[in-house]
């Protein structure tokens, strides 16, 4: 099962870029046209300069890396823990569901079986099977001090190229079902 990717910390320098010009930063330099000579001067192989030494190479500096993007397991394990938790609402997840995992989730949400008092609950671990192409099956553990929670949902990617939640469940009693469903 894969694991959890945490974000790494861009490294910032913990000092000043080198300075690699090495002329006084009073001086300027002397205008010369570029290939040495004069500037009404053609430059031919009799008036190019010859070097001896090769130009020494200045390292490029370091772009700044993208950040990884997390997944959507990860992404959609972090909100539905915000929703069953009491942390954010229930409408918050309206345009990241389809079908029941609205109801579902509003069912559970309701009953509140990831809302603690005192140790706020966080998301430990996710993993999850790809059964079919456009098809995620995820399970996430959630910690909250000494307890250890589980909760599984899965996602499918919508002709938009956006994931939504289809389905959520915890352990514990599932939503009955009605003549709706």
């Amino acid at each position: 099962m894969n694991k959890v990717m945490t974000r790494t910390v861009r490294h910032t320098p913990s000092r000043p870029p080198v300075r690699r010009d090495t002329r006084r930063p009073g001086s300027t330099p002397h205008r010369t046209s570029p290939g040495g000579g004069t500037p009404r001067t053609p430059l031919t192989e009799a008036t190019a300069p010859t070097r001896t030494h090769p130009e020494p190479r200045v390292p490029a500096q370091g772009q700044p890396r993208a950040l990884p993007q997390p997944r959507p397991t990860d992404l959609f394990a972090d909100r539905l823990l915000a929703v069953l938790s009491g942390e954010r609402p229930v409408h918050s997840m309206l345009r990241h569901t389809v079908g029941r995992a609205y109801d579902e989730l509003a069912w559970l949400a309701a009953r509140g079986p990831l809302r603690t008092r005192g140790t706020r609950p966080v998301v430990r671990d996710v993993g999850y099977y790809e059964p079919s192409r456009g098809a995620l099956e995820a399970f996430a553990r959630i910690g909250a001090g000494d307890q250890l929670r589980a909760m599984a949902f899965r996602l499918e990617l919508g002709r938009d190229f956006r994931w939504r939640c289809t389905a959520v469940e915890l352990g514990g009693p599932r939503r009955p079902h009605t003549a709706d469903d």
